[in-house]
Protein backbone atom coordinates (compact mmCIF):
# COMPACT_ATOMS: atom_id res chain seq x y z
CA UNK A 1 0.00 0.00 0.00
CA UNK A 2 1.78 3.18 -1.05
CA UNK A 3 0.87 6.14 1.75
CA UNK A 4 -0.26 10.08 0.53
CA UNK A 5 2.24 12.25 2.41
CA UNK A 6 0.98 15.14 4.51
CA UNK A 7 2.06 18.15 6.12
CA UNK A 8 1.73 18.47 9.99
CA UNK A 9 3.04 21.36 12.92
CA UNK A 10 1.77 19.48 16.40
CA UNK A 11 3.22 15.58 16.69
CA UNK A 12 1.40 14.60 20.44
CA UNK A 13 2.74 12.13 22.72
CA UNK A 14 0.99 10.41 25.43
CA UNK A 15 2.33 8.94 28.70
CA UNK A 16 3.13 10.40 32.01
CA UNK A 17 3.83 11.40 35.18
CA UNK A 18 5.80 13.82 32.99
CA UNK A 19 4.72 16.17 30.67
CA UNK A 20 5.70 18.95 28.36
CA UNK A 21 6.58 20.13 25.04
CA UNK A 22 9.56 20.70 22.57
CA UNK A 23 9.50 23.66 19.71
CA UNK A 24 11.61 23.21 16.70
CA UNK A 25 12.17 26.89 15.59
CA UNK A 26 14.64 29.37 15.82
CA UNK A 27 14.89 31.06 19.33
CA UNK A 28 14.56 33.95 18.72
CA UNK A 29 11.40 34.05 16.22
CA UNK A 30 9.76 31.99 19.08
CA UNK A 31 10.08 33.83 21.60
CA UNK A 32 6.61 35.94 21.82
CA UNK A 33 4.80 32.97 21.46
CA UNK A 34 6.74 31.08 24.07
CA UNK A 35 5.78 34.60 26.73
CA UNK A 36 2.58 34.91 25.29
CA UNK A 37 1.83 31.00 26.17
CA UNK A 38 4.43 30.68 29.23
CA UNK A 39 4.75 34.23 30.82
CA UNK A 40 5.36 34.26 34.46
CA UNK A 41 4.46 30.47 34.97
CA UNK A 42 8.12 28.87 34.45
CA UNK A 43 10.18 28.02 37.90
CA UNK A 44 13.67 27.38 36.58
CA UNK A 45 15.08 27.88 32.70
CA UNK A 46 18.74 26.91 31.56
CA UNK A 47 20.25 28.56 28.96
CA UNK A 48 23.09 27.06 27.28
CA UNK A 49 23.62 29.31 24.14
CA UNK A 50 26.64 29.81 21.86
CA UNK A 51 29.79 30.47 23.22
CA UNK A 52 31.40 32.46 20.45
CA UNK A 53 34.28 29.65 19.52
CA UNK A 54 33.81 30.38 15.56
CA UNK A 55 33.45 26.84 15.19
CA UNK A 56 30.79 24.98 13.47
CA UNK A 57 29.77 22.04 15.52
CA UNK A 58 27.71 18.36 14.43
CA UNK A 59 26.02 15.71 15.50
CA UNK A 60 27.91 12.05 14.87
CA UNK A 61 24.63 9.83 13.25
CA UNK A 62 24.53 6.14 13.55
CA UNK A 63 23.07 5.08 10.40
CA UNK A 64 21.07 1.70 9.97
CA UNK A 65 21.58 -1.27 12.28
CA UNK A 66 25.33 -1.42 11.37
CA UNK A 67 25.52 2.13 12.19
CA UNK A 68 23.90 1.15 15.57
CA UNK A 69 26.31 -2.27 16.32
CA UNK A 70 29.42 0.28 16.08
CA UNK A 71 30.47 2.24 18.51
CA UNK A 72 30.31 5.85 17.37
CA UNK A 73 28.13 7.54 14.65
CA UNK A 74 29.83 6.80 10.68
CA UNK A 75 27.60 10.45 9.83
CA UNK A 76 28.57 13.98 10.41
CA UNK A 77 25.87 16.52 10.28
CA UNK A 78 26.34 19.60 10.86
CA UNK A 79 23.81 21.16 14.26
CA UNK A 80 25.01 24.78 14.41
CA UNK A 81 27.49 27.26 13.28
CA UNK A 82 29.01 29.47 16.15
CA UNK A 83 30.46 32.57 13.97
CA UNK A 84 27.73 34.95 14.38
CA UNK A 85 30.18 37.93 15.73
CA UNK A 86 30.23 39.26 19.43
CA UNK A 87 27.74 42.30 18.75
CA UNK A 88 25.25 40.03 16.83
CA UNK A 89 25.59 37.50 19.80
CA UNK A 90 25.22 40.24 22.63
CA UNK A 91 22.23 41.70 20.75
CA UNK A 92 20.36 38.10 20.51
CA UNK A 93 21.31 37.32 24.20
CA UNK A 94 19.92 40.53 25.40
CA UNK A 95 16.77 39.67 23.43
CA UNK A 96 16.50 36.15 24.89
CA UNK A 97 17.49 37.21 28.51
CA UNK A 98 14.52 39.78 28.33
CA UNK A 99 12.09 37.32 27.41
CA UNK A 100 13.39 34.42 30.32
CA UNK A 101 12.57 36.99 32.76
CA UNK A 102 9.25 37.71 31.75
CA UNK A 103 8.81 33.39 31.70
CA UNK A 104 9.84 32.96 35.12
CA UNK A 105 7.62 32.80 37.85
CA UNK A 106 8.16 35.56 40.52
CA UNK A 107 9.94 33.07 42.87
CA UNK A 108 11.84 31.89 39.49
CA UNK A 109 15.40 31.45 38.77
CA UNK A 110 17.73 31.49 35.68
CA UNK A 111 21.08 29.40 34.80
CA UNK A 112 23.22 30.57 32.05
CA UNK A 113 25.90 28.37 31.09
CA UNK A 114 28.19 30.05 29.21
CA UNK A 115 32.75 30.38 29.23
CA UNK A 116 35.78 32.98 29.32
CA UNK A 117 34.76 34.46 26.15
CA UNK A 118 31.11 35.84 26.97
CA UNK A 119 30.95 35.56 30.32
CA UNK A 120 32.63 38.90 31.77
CA UNK A 121 29.69 40.84 28.69
CA UNK A 122 26.34 38.73 30.15
CA UNK A 123 27.73 38.83 33.77
CA UNK A 124 27.22 42.72 33.25
CA UNK A 125 23.94 42.19 31.09
CA UNK A 126 22.67 39.62 33.61
CA UNK A 127 23.13 42.87 36.21
CA UNK A 128 21.22 45.10 34.07
CA UNK A 129 18.63 42.64 33.72
CA UNK A 130 17.91 41.15 36.65
CA UNK A 131 19.57 43.31 39.05
CA UNK A 132 22.44 43.26 40.81
CA UNK A 133 20.79 42.18 43.83
CA UNK A 134 19.46 38.81 42.28
CA UNK A 135 22.74 37.78 41.28
CA UNK A 136 23.28 34.59 43.33
CA UNK A 137 26.62 32.49 42.40
CA UNK A 138 29.55 32.49 39.51
CA UNK A 139 29.33 28.59 39.50
CA UNK A 140 32.22 26.99 38.25
CA UNK A 141 31.84 23.58 36.75
CA UNK A 142 35.74 22.27 36.50
CA UNK A 143 36.34 19.14 34.21
CA UNK A 144 40.20 17.65 32.79
CA UNK A 145 39.02 16.22 29.38
CA UNK A 146 40.13 17.45 26.48
CA UNK A 147 43.35 18.69 24.93
CA UNK A 148 46.65 20.38 26.99
CA UNK A 149 47.87 24.25 26.32
CA UNK A 150 51.82 24.95 26.49
CA UNK A 151 51.04 28.79 25.77
CA UNK A 152 48.85 29.59 28.84
CA UNK A 153 47.09 27.42 31.16
CA UNK A 154 44.83 24.70 30.36
CA UNK A 155 41.04 26.10 30.11
CA UNK A 156 39.37 23.13 32.31
CA UNK A 157 35.71 25.06 33.31
CA UNK A 158 33.00 26.70 32.09
CA UNK A 159 30.37 29.04 33.94
CA UNK A 160 27.38 28.84 35.47
CA UNK A 161 26.16 32.19 35.95
CA UNK A 162 22.76 32.17 38.43
CA UNK A 163 20.44 34.71 39.38
CA UNK A 164 17.03 34.43 41.03
CA UNK A 165 14.05 36.99 39.33
CA UNK A 166 13.20 38.27 42.90
CA UNK A 167 13.79 38.07 46.44
CA UNK A 168 11.26 35.61 47.29
CA UNK A 169 12.81 32.51 45.75
CA UNK A 170 12.31 28.73 46.57
CA UNK A 171 16.09 27.03 46.86
CA UNK A 172 16.52 23.28 47.62
CA UNK A 173 19.99 22.92 48.54
CA UNK A 174 19.13 19.87 51.11
CA UNK A 175 18.19 18.15 47.38
CA UNK A 176 21.53 18.08 45.72
CA UNK A 177 23.05 17.49 49.40
CA UNK A 178 25.19 14.24 48.63
CA UNK A 179 27.75 12.22 50.81
CA UNK A 180 31.39 13.03 50.37
CA UNK A 181 33.52 11.15 47.91
CA UNK A 182 36.67 10.79 50.70
CA UNK A 183 36.72 11.47 54.57
CA UNK A 184 37.31 14.50 55.77
CA UNK A 185 40.71 15.34 56.29
CA UNK A 186 41.50 17.96 59.37
CA UNK A 187 42.40 18.84 63.17
CA UNK A 188 39.05 17.38 64.59
CA UNK A 189 39.55 14.38 66.28
CA UNK A 190 38.30 11.07 64.99
CA UNK A 191 35.62 8.78 66.77
CA UNK A 192 33.51 5.62 65.77
CA UNK A 193 29.92 5.58 67.56
CA UNK A 194 28.48 1.86 68.54
CA UNK A 195 27.07 1.53 65.26
CA UNK A 196 30.68 1.90 63.29
CA UNK A 197 29.49 5.40 62.08
CA UNK A 198 32.83 7.41 61.98
CA UNK A 199 32.61 10.81 63.28
CA UNK A 200 34.95 13.90 64.44
CA UNK A 201 34.49 16.37 66.86
CA UNK A 202 36.16 19.39 68.11
CA UNK A 203 35.67 22.05 71.52
CA UNK A 204 34.61 25.49 70.92
CA UNK A 205 34.01 28.57 73.29
CA UNK A 206 32.98 25.58 75.86
CA UNK A 207 30.68 23.09 73.10
CA UNK A 208 31.53 20.11 71.46
CA UNK A 209 30.81 20.24 68.01
CA UNK A 210 30.48 16.20 66.18
CA UNK A 211 30.43 15.78 62.52
CA UNK A 212 29.92 12.60 60.53
CA UNK A 213 32.19 11.72 57.84
CA UNK A 214 29.17 10.57 55.72
CA UNK A 215 26.98 12.92 56.51
CA UNK A 216 25.68 14.65 53.28
CA UNK A 217 27.08 17.81 52.19
CA UNK A 218 26.24 20.65 50.30
CA UNK A 219 28.06 21.97 47.27
CA UNK A 220 30.11 24.96 46.99
CA UNK A 221 30.42 26.88 44.13
CA UNK A 222 32.59 25.26 42.31
CA UNK A 223 31.66 21.86 40.69
CA UNK A 224 34.47 19.51 40.24
CA UNK A 225 33.07 15.69 41.07
CA UNK A 226 30.26 15.79 37.89
CA UNK A 227 32.86 15.09 35.17
CA UNK A 228 32.09 16.11 31.36
CA UNK A 229 31.65 13.49 28.93
CA UNK A 230 34.09 10.71 27.40
CA UNK A 231 33.81 9.68 23.64
CA UNK A 232 32.48 6.72 24.55
CA UNK A 233 30.04 7.71 27.73
CA UNK A 234 27.02 5.58 27.27
CA UNK A 235 25.27 8.83 27.91
CA UNK A 236 26.46 10.07 24.69
CA UNK A 237 23.94 10.87 21.68
CA UNK A 238 26.69 12.37 19.30
CA UNK A 239 25.93 15.65 19.67
CA UNK A 240 28.93 17.69 20.13
CA UNK A 241 28.16 20.43 22.73
CA UNK A 242 26.03 17.59 24.74
CA UNK A 243 26.74 18.39 28.81
CA UNK A 244 25.85 15.26 31.83
CA UNK A 245 22.92 14.88 33.25
CA UNK A 246 24.43 14.57 36.27
CA UNK A 247 24.92 18.51 35.62
CA UNK A 248 21.28 19.08 34.84
CA UNK A 249 19.65 17.11 37.29
CA UNK A 250 21.97 19.42 40.23
CA UNK A 251 20.62 22.58 38.16
CA UNK A 252 17.02 21.05 38.22
CA UNK A 253 16.09 19.65 41.62
CA UNK A 254 17.91 23.01 43.60
CA UNK A 255 15.84 25.47 41.52
CA UNK A 256 12.24 24.05 41.37
CA UNK A 257 9.99 21.14 43.20
CA UNK A 258 7.87 18.31 41.24
CA UNK A 259 5.53 19.37 39.03
CA UNK A 260 7.05 22.86 38.16
CA UNK A 261 7.86 23.82 34.71
CA UNK A 262 11.58 24.13 33.34
CA UNK A 263 12.91 25.31 30.37
CA UNK A 264 15.32 25.14 28.24
CA UNK A 265 15.91 27.50 25.16
CA UNK A 266 18.82 26.16 23.05
CA UNK A 267 17.92 22.65 24.65
CA UNK A 268 20.61 20.76 21.58
CA UNK A 269 20.53 17.50 22.74
CA UNK A 270 17.75 17.55 25.13
CA UNK A 271 19.97 16.76 28.15
CA UNK A 272 17.52 19.56 30.69
CA UNK A 273 14.44 17.81 29.44
CA UNK A 274 15.28 14.74 30.54
CA UNK A 275 16.86 16.46 33.78
CA UNK A 276 13.02 17.73 34.00
CA UNK A 277 11.40 14.64 32.82
CA UNK A 278 12.98 12.33 35.47
CA UNK A 279 13.05 14.86 38.26
CA UNK A 280 10.24 17.68 38.17
CA UNK A 281 8.00 16.31 34.95
CA UNK A 282 7.20 19.35 33.73
CA UNK A 283 9.55 20.84 30.81
CA UNK A 284 9.25 23.06 28.00
CA UNK A 285 12.56 23.09 24.82
CA UNK A 286 13.16 24.63 22.20
CA UNK A 287 16.35 24.18 19.16
CA UNK A 288 16.19 25.22 15.67
CA UNK A 289 17.99 21.92 14.73
CA UNK A 290 16.15 19.26 13.05
CA UNK A 291 18.06 16.31 14.28
CA UNK A 292 17.04 17.23 18.13
CA UNK A 293 13.74 15.90 17.17
CA UNK A 294 15.13 12.60 16.87
CA UNK A 295 16.55 13.10 20.31
CA UNK A 296 13.60 14.30 21.83
CA UNK A 297 11.80 11.37 20.78
CA UNK A 298 14.65 9.24 22.75
CA UNK A 299 15.37 10.59 25.37
CA UNK A 300 11.07 11.68 26.44
CA UNK A 301 9.49 8.81 25.50
CA UNK A 302 7.23 7.39 28.12
CA UNK A 303 6.29 10.57 28.70
CA UNK A 304 3.63 13.01 27.42
CA UNK A 305 5.23 16.13 25.22
CA UNK A 306 3.98 17.99 22.09
CA UNK A 307 6.50 18.25 19.07
CA UNK A 308 5.29 21.78 17.54
CA UNK A 309 7.07 22.85 14.29
CA UNK A 310 7.32 26.31 13.33
CA UNK A 311 7.39 25.29 10.42
CA UNK A 312 5.90 21.76 8.03
CA UNK A 313 7.54 19.21 9.70
CA UNK A 314 9.52 17.91 6.74
CA UNK A 315 10.92 21.54 6.12
CA UNK A 316 10.05 21.36 2.76
CA UNK A 317 11.73 18.37 1.57
CA UNK A 318 10.30 16.39 -1.27
CA UNK A 319 8.46 13.43 0.84
CA UNK A 320 9.61 10.05 0.09
CA UNK A 321 7.73 7.44 -1.14
CA UNK A 322 6.73 5.28 1.99
CA UNK A 323 4.59 1.62 1.98
CA UNK A 324 3.21 -0.33 4.33
CA UNK A 325 0.68 -3.33 5.42
CA UNK A 326 -2.04 -3.16 7.46
CA UNK A 327 -3.91 -5.77 8.90
CA UNK A 328 -6.95 -5.71 11.50
CA UNK A 329 -6.61 -6.69 15.01
CA UNK A 330 -9.36 -6.95 17.91
CA UNK A 331 -9.05 -3.49 18.83
CA UNK A 332 -5.92 -2.73 16.77
CA UNK A 333 -4.10 -2.09 13.86
CA UNK A 334 -0.98 -3.79 12.97
CA UNK A 335 1.33 -1.56 10.74
CA UNK A 336 4.36 -3.05 8.60
CA UNK A 337 6.19 -0.95 7.15
CA UNK A 338 7.87 -1.68 4.16
CA UNK A 339 9.68 0.92 2.12
CA UNK A 340 10.82 4.21 2.60
CA UNK A 341 12.87 6.15 -0.74
CA UNK A 342 13.90 9.19 -0.37
CA UNK A 343 14.67 10.52 -3.49
CA UNK A 344 17.86 10.76 -5.05
CA UNK A 345 20.72 13.41 -3.26
CA UNK A 346 18.29 14.39 -0.56
CA UNK A 347 20.01 12.30 1.62
CA UNK A 348 23.95 11.94 2.11
CA UNK A 349 26.08 9.60 0.29
CA UNK A 350 25.39 6.03 0.69
CA UNK A 351 22.59 6.08 2.71
CA UNK A 352 18.87 5.15 1.16
CA UNK A 353 16.04 2.66 2.09
CA UNK A 354 15.40 1.35 5.29
CA UNK A 355 19.03 2.77 6.48
CA UNK A 356 17.77 6.46 6.32
CA UNK A 357 14.95 5.54 8.62
CA UNK A 358 16.19 6.69 12.86
CA UNK A 359 12.69 6.22 14.30
CA UNK A 360 8.82 5.45 13.43
CA UNK A 361 5.38 5.55 14.32
CA UNK A 362 1.87 4.88 14.03
CA UNK A 363 -0.65 7.16 15.26
CA UNK A 364 -3.88 9.37 14.21
CA UNK A 365 -4.53 12.10 12.30
CA UNK A 366 -7.08 14.88 14.56
CA UNK A 367 -7.53 18.50 14.37
CA UNK A 368 -5.34 19.42 16.68
CA UNK A 369 -2.25 17.16 14.51
CA UNK A 370 -0.37 13.35 14.64
CA UNK A 371 -1.08 11.66 17.85
CA UNK A 372 1.05 9.30 18.23
CA UNK A 373 0.31 5.77 19.58
CA UNK A 374 3.16 3.40 18.88
CA UNK A 375 6.89 4.43 18.34
CA UNK A 376 10.04 2.77 17.71
CA UNK A 377 13.61 4.23 17.46
CA UNK A 378 16.85 2.76 17.03
CA UNK A 379 19.00 1.85 19.88
CA UNK A 380 22.39 0.18 20.91
CA UNK A 381 19.79 -2.27 22.62
CA UNK A 382 18.07 -2.79 19.48
CA UNK A 383 19.84 -1.25 16.77
CA UNK A 384 18.06 -3.28 13.80
CA UNK A 385 14.43 -1.70 12.74
CA UNK A 386 10.99 -3.14 14.33
CA UNK A 387 8.94 -3.30 11.44
CA UNK A 388 5.77 -3.78 12.62
CA UNK A 389 3.68 -1.27 15.31
CA UNK A 390 0.52 -1.84 16.54
CA UNK A 391 -1.89 1.07 16.89
CA UNK A 392 -4.93 1.00 18.92
CA UNK A 393 -8.45 1.80 17.37
CA UNK A 394 -8.54 5.47 18.19
CA UNK A 395 -10.58 8.56 16.54
CA UNK A 396 -9.22 10.01 13.79
CA UNK A 397 -7.24 8.69 10.21
CA UNK A 398 -4.84 6.11 10.43
CA UNK A 399 -1.43 7.65 9.86
CA UNK A 400 2.38 6.83 10.17
CA UNK A 401 5.73 9.44 10.46
CA UNK A 402 8.76 8.16 9.66
CA UNK A 403 12.16 10.31 11.37
CA UNK A 404 14.84 10.17 8.88
CA UNK A 405 18.44 10.03 9.94
CA UNK A 406 19.11 14.17 9.07
CA UNK A 407 16.21 15.10 11.76
CA UNK A 408 13.31 15.03 9.12
CA UNK A 409 9.54 14.07 9.98
CA UNK A 410 7.60 12.61 7.52
CA UNK A 411 3.61 11.98 7.91
CA UNK A 412 1.49 9.95 5.79
CA UNK A 413 -2.03 8.86 6.03
CA UNK A 414 -3.32 5.44 5.72
CA UNK A 415 -5.81 5.79 3.73
CA UNK A 416 -7.76 2.22 4.09
CA UNK A 417 -10.89 0.79 2.45
CA UNK A 418 -12.43 -2.13 4.13
CA UNK A 419 -10.01 -5.39 3.58
CA UNK A 420 -7.50 -3.68 1.73
CA UNK A 421 -3.94 -3.96 2.35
Amino acid sequence: MRLEPVRVDRELHEGGPSSGAFYLGDTLEMLPKLVARYGGAVKVIYIDPPFLTGERFAMRVRVGEAGWRASVGSLRLETFCDDSGRAAFLGMMRRVLAAARALLRDDGMLFVHIDYRTHPYLRLMLDEIFGEDNFLNEIIWAYQSGGRSLKHFSRKHDVILFYRKGAKYDFHVEDVMEAPAAPRSNHMRRHVDPDGRVYRSIRSNGRVYTYYDDDPVAPSDVWTDLGHLQQRDPERTGYDTQKPLKLLNRIVRCASREGECVMDLFSGSGTALEAAKLGRRTFVGVDRCPLAVNLVRRRLAGSAYDIVFADAADGGAAPPACEAEVSDGVGFYRVALRAFAPAPGSLPEGVAGLDAVDNWSVGYLRPDGYRCMASFARSRREPALRLELDAPAYDGELALCVGDVTGRSFYYRIARTPGAQ
